[in-house]
């Protein structure tokens, strides 16, 4: 029992001594690792006692709704800082203007809806930023303003239905982009401008039906994209033949294709590009036209060209016929009229002599 009261009084102790020392309570302070772990401590608002030698704070799984301006000021070392699963859902301008060090920023599963020219400002060095699963609805060329370093950033799950021109032309050393399961419905030239870096696309799950032609030009590193589980019905061959890097793995499946020759033809020429490789090809299944719903692609698409070619063979043929008929027609009458134009004026000679 006395070994006990005495282990007790030691830790007791020294959770005192750590408190008092800079540690908030209820947060666990690794100052030889430089970690200070407040997950799960029910804090409703930023915690005023972090250790400054902190370069990963953790205060996920809070309650914490607000980020002030300037809120990290005695935490300029922090190179880790995550906030997810909170209920932020402000971030005043300059909130984040004391991080200079700052690499991984994690403000996923919150409430943020969104993202002002000043939500950026001192994060010129940030390499990662998690904004998955939040309210955002539109980005403009003011979100990312001073994202200048950022490689990775992270999208996924929120609403996102309009993405301006030169949206994330400040990131030119982006190598990684999520935009899945949003509300995008098309791809617009300009949109991916300054981003000769990326390397990952991902668009899944979105309502996409139309890409413009040369949306993918500037991605002049991209390996993969994935536009698989959107809306689109046809594709064009040039929008893809602009991708200009040396292997890229594109994926398609989960669209409503509308399986005519046409579309046969484009994937024809893709599968021919040996830069390009289709990787689900072989499970992209019709939607159009009804008699063709849920075949695969690959399964139709031979007796599909050939009766359509047959087809367009005998209009042609049939038009050709026609013309030329009508033209043989017309040149035997044209005759027919000169030769009676001829013998009716033999016959006025044949008059004149009787006198």
């Amino acid at each position: 029992m006395k070994e006990f009261l005495f282990l007790l009084l030691v830790v007791t102790e020294a959770s005192s001594r750590l408190n008092s020392s800079g540690c908030e309570l209820a947060c666990e302070c690794q100052r030889s690792l430089k970690f200070t772990i407040c997950s799960k401590a029910l804090f409703t608002q930023l915690p005023d006692r972090v250790p400054p030698a902190t370069e990963l704070l953790d205060l996920s799984d809070n309650r914490i709704s607000v980020i002030p301006e300037r809120s990290f000021s005695k935490n300029r070392k922090l190179r880790v800082l995550l906030l997810q699963n909170n209920n932020i859902s402000v971030v005043e301008d300059g909130g984040f203007s004391q991080l200079e060090f700052l690499h991984k920023l994690d403000l996923s599963w919150n409430r943020i809806s969104t993202l002002t020219e000043g939500f950026s400002i001192g994060l010129a060095f940030l390499q990662e930023l998690q904004l998955a699963h939040n309210r955002l609805t539109s980005l403009d060329s003011r979100s990312f303003l001073h994202l200048d370093s950022l490689q990775r950033l992270n999208l996924t799950g929120n609403n996102i239905h309009t993405v301006q021109v030169r949206s994330f032309s400040p990131m030119s050393k982006l190598r990684q982009l999520h935009l899945e399961d949003n509300q995008l419905t098309s791809l617009r030239s300009g949109i991916f401008s300054m981003l000769r870096s990326l390397e990952v696309l991902n668009l899944a799950g979105n309502q996409i039906n139309e890409t413009e032609t040369g949306v993918f030009k500037p991605l002049a590193s991209m390996t993969f994209l994935n536009l698989a589980n959107n809306q689109l019905s046809t594709i064009y061959f040039k929008t893809f033949l602009d991708i200009n890097d040396y292997s890229t793995h594109i994926l398609l499946e989960g669209n409503p294709w509308n399986c005519d020759c046409d579309l046969q033809r484009v994937f024809l020429k893709l599968r021919s590009i040996q830069r390009l490789f289709l990787d689900d090809y072989y499970n992209l299944t019709c939607k159009a036209p009804p008699v063709l719903e849920d075949y695969r692609l690959m399964d139709v698409d031979t007796e599909l060209c050939l009766a359509e070619t047959v087809t367009v063979l005998i209009i042609t043929v049939t038009v050709v016929i026609t013309v030329l008929a009508t033209v043989l027609m017309g040149e035997r009458q044209r005759k027919k009229r000169k030769i009676g134009k001829h013998w009716t004026q033999q016959g006025d000679f044949s008059d004149e002599s009787d006198y």
